[in-house]
C-alpha cells in the first residue's frame, strides 16, 4: 500500500523549473565575456591608419616581392635565385623592408618556410601573404 500511496503522490507533483534567474546570470556573464574580450587585445592587432594629410613612414619602406612557383623556383623582384640568393638579398633589404610573398599553390611549403625564416634574419617584421 505504501507503494500506490508513494506512486501516487509523485504522479500529483508538477515539477516546474523557473529559468529567468538563469537566464539573468547567462546574461550577465555575457556582458563580462564581452567587456573581457574588448579590454584584452593580444599585442599586434593594434593597427595605425594614416591620416590623408601627412606623409606616412610606409613610404621609407621598401617593397620586397619574393615569388616562388609550382616547381620550387624562387624569384625576388623578378630575379630568379637560388635559397642562399634568397637570405643574401633579405639581409640586403634591411630591417624597414615589406615582403610580400607570393606563392603558388602547389610550391614546396618548405620554400615558404625559407622566405619567413630569410626575413627574420634580416630583421624584418613585416611579412604579408599575397593570393592569387
Amino acid at each position: 500500500m505504501n507503494k500506490s500511496l508513494a506512486s501516487a503522490q509523485d504522479s500529483s507533483l508538477l515539477a516546474e523549473i523557473n529559468i529567468t534567474p538563469f537566464t539573468d546570470v547567462l546574461l550577465v556573464l555575457l556582458i563580462v565575456f564581452m567587456l573581457l574580450a574588448a579590454l584584452m587585445v593580444p599585442p599586434g592587432f593594434e593597427r595605425s591608419f594614416a591620416n590623408p594629410g601627412r606623409p606616412t613612414a610606409a613610404a621609407a619602406f621598401q617593397r620586397v616581392i619574393v615569388t616562388i612557383d609550382r616547381h620550387g623556383g624562387i624569384a625576388v623582384g623578378g630575379k630568379t635565385i637560388s635559397v642562399a640568393g634568397l637570405y643574401a638579398a633579405m639581409s640586403r633589404a634591411g630591417s624597414k623592408a615589406r615582403v610580400s610573398l607570393v606563392a603558388d599553390t602547389h610550391a614546396p611549403y618548405g620554400l615558404a618556410l625559407r622566405v619567413l625564416d630569410a626575413a627574420k634574419l634580416a630583421g624584418i617584421n613585416d611579412v604579408e601573404f599575397v593570393t592569387q
